[in-house]
């Protein structure tokens, strides 16, 4: 397999003075857009947490967290969050916020463990964003309605991103097409879960994939999820686990798939505490943040996260995300990209 970053003939549409200027388009319009569908207030968040209150994310449980200690805090270690999954639904509880409306705000992380390439960095940028919800919408029908309002507000800034940026053309369908990851296991037996969502998301354009975390036929997951934020063990009406996904679309460009989003209904106390138990970790329960949850402190909710440098990638029609975000690179990278007459930030 070819370790290239880029397509063969690849060439930006724009240079990078004009790119500057395109991802602050993308970023506003999107956020207003997002904003708007869901009622949702921005908020200010935090870049670290206390390393053992359970407020972190741990995504799959294996990644290292960079931390720090305070000095005049005693020395306490605090950790770089990986994202702000847990942070947000305990932030709706303190704040106040009421069914149907909910917070966004800029999330950065830094992921060191993460493998770099073309779609991957160590730093991560996107919009975190929680929304309140009412115990009743807690199912498939109100997961999929808030998936449709999410991709309707990605579809309106790729309009935008053409009408002010003729070079990107729209690539996006009309509608973001639903499967669970059973099916899509059914469909590809012989294909591993990557090999799965390039077809489905070439075929398709635009893909939610339900049910990531959950044990497939086969014993397998089709992707890592945290047992303690996305719900991804409830049964639902088509006989399939899950009420969480990944929004997946096709990437002209790379001509390969790109996750945008990881997003989901929330566990409540019932979820939490079997999905503790199918992962071994019930002392988890003992942490600061399960605690409340498990107490009744936190509203029912359903959240996720959108990439800001994938999103303005697939837009603008980038092929490496190091073109429309400031990271770290190895230096093979760099020559390659020099090699298409464009530099890495």
């Amino acid at each position: 397999m070819s370790n290239s970053q880029f397509p063969k003939d690849y060439s930006p549409l724009m240079d990078q003075k004009h790119t500057e200027k395109a991802i602050k388009f993308v970023k506003d319009t999107f956020e207003s857009n997002l904003s708007g569908e869901l009622y949702l207030s921005r908020v200010t968040s935090p870049l670290f947490v206390p390393k053992g209150s359970g407020i972190n994310d741990d995504l799959n449980g294996i990644e290292r967290p960079v931390s720090f200690q305070v000095l005049n805090l005693e020395n306490q270690t605090m950790e770089i969050v990986h994202s702000l999954a847990k942070w947000k639904r305990m932030a709706l509880a303190d704040y106040g916020f009421t069914p149907n409306t909910g917070l966004y705000t800029d999330m950065n992380a830094i992921r060191p463990d993460d493998v770099l390439d073309s779609i991957h960095s160590i730093y991560v940028d996107q919009w975190d964003w929680e929304l309140v919800m009412e115990a009743e919408q807690r199912n498939l029908a109100y997961l999929t309605y808030i998936v449709k309002k999410i991709y309707s507000a990605l579809k309106r800034t790729e309009f935008l991103v053409g009408e002010l940026f003729p070079e990107c053309k729209p690539t996006l369908p009309e509608e973001i097409t639903f499967i669970h990851a059973e099916e899509a296991y059914q469909l590809y037996p012989d294909r591993n879960p990557v090999e799965r969502e390039k077809l489905l998301a070439e075929k398709y354009g635009a893909i939610f994939l339900i049910g990531i975390g959950y044990p497939l036929a086969n014993g397998e997951i089709h992707g890592g999820r945290a047992p303690d934020y996305d719900d991804w063990s409830t049964p639902t009406h088509n006989g399939y686990h899950g009420l969480n996904g990944d929004i997946i679309v096709w990437d002209s460009v790379r001509h390969d798939a790109m996750e945008l989003s990881s997003m989901g209904i929330r566990v409540d106390q019932e979820t939490l505490l079997r999905q503790l138990e199918i992962r071994g970790e019930l002392s988890r329960k003992e942490l600061y943040w399960h605690k409340r949850l498990l107490n009744g402190e936190f509203p029912q909710t359903i959240g996720g996260g959108l990439g800001q440098s994938r999103i303005c990638m697939l837009l603008l029609k980038k092929a490496h995300i190091g073109e429309v975000q400031a990271s770290v690179w190895p230096k093979d990278f760099h020559k390659e990209a020099t090699s298409h007459s464009l530099r890495l930030l």
